[in-house]
């Protein structure tokens, strides 16, 4: 996933907004003109992801600091891995360090959760999915870091393309009514359904994706023979690392995760700083 500059721009602004407020007292303790140099490390195995919105902490922040990278968004990196070497004004260093940590270990925990994920099914055919459970404000962030793990995004929003769920169905009428309505707009189209029969139904009026909401194997199994190409299927519900495999192995197209962008763990990362 490409991401445009300014959204990186306006989460970094955010963020150093709410840390540094009307000014970093602390920094002030440190002489204005003392220069500094920092490396990064990681205390963890992960997958590296975030490394522009870190710059644009301090590009924002003070445009001389140097930072060199040794590692690249996506890279499986290990153990006290040096993955930068940072240079410049020691007070800009100190005041964005925290700022800038915060996004590199949140978004490398995305981009760790995926590739967790999609290591147990790699020669399969199967593509793993992010969902619109994300953090508030990281939507693009986040989406953009589960690319890094090897995942593949969903919808972005509610704008890019239409999925119709339980209460879109009830509104509208039907299955067939509700798909009907929703091919109108140009925009992919994805239902919802929770049994074999609500399936049969939705084919008929030629979805381009059905979500198989909360099936088990055997009705995975039935709904490929089902579908026989048709339409691209989606299983959704409950995923975790004990069922991935048998999900994948019915030949699902995707399979789509709401835990890779919510239920993370940050990667421990240390700058070490010298004067």
């Amino acid at each position: 996933m490409v991401i445009e500059q300014s959204e990186i721009i306006a989460n970094v602004k955010t963020a150093l907004n709410e840390d540094i407020g009307s000014g970093d007292i602390t920094a002030d303790l440190i002489p204005e003109n003392a220069i500094a140099s920092a490396i990064l490390i990681t205390r963890e195995h992960a997958t590296l992801a975030g490394r522009q919105w870190f710059d644009e902490v301090f590009n924002q922040l003070d445009k001389s600091v140097q930072i060199d990278w040794l590692a690249n968004d996506g890279a499986v990196i290990t153990p006290n891995q040096k993955l930068c070497e940072i240079s410049g004004s020691a007070r800009s260093i100190l005041t964005g360090e925290r700022t800038a940590i915060n996004f590199l270990q949140t978004l490398s925990a995305t981009a760790t959760s995926v590739a967790s994920f999609v290591s147990l099914i790699k020669d399969t055919e199967t593509k793993i999915l992010d969902t619109r459970k994300t953090i508030p404000g990281l939507r693009l962030a986040q989406k953009y870091a589960v690319t890094c793990g090897g995942g593949k995004n969903h919808r972005v929003g509610l704008y890019d393309a239409i999925l119709i769920k339980e209460n879109h169905i009830i509104a509208a009428g039907s299955i067939t009514e509700a798909i009907a309505l929703a091919k109108k707009k140009n925009v992919p189209v994805e239902v919802e359904v929770e049994s074999i029969q609500e399936l049969e139904e939705a084919l008929v009026a030629q979805p381009d994706q059905v979500l198989l909401d909360n099936f088990n194997i055997a009705q995975l199994n039935k709904a490929v023979l089902i579908t026989k190409g048709r339409a691209k299927l989606e299983a959704s519900g409950n995923v975790d690392k004990q069922s991935i495999r048998a999900i994948a192995e019915t030949g699902v197209d995707y399979i789509s995760i709401g835990a890779l962008t919510k239920h993370i763990q940050a990667i421990d990362f240390s700058m070490r700083i010298n004067l």
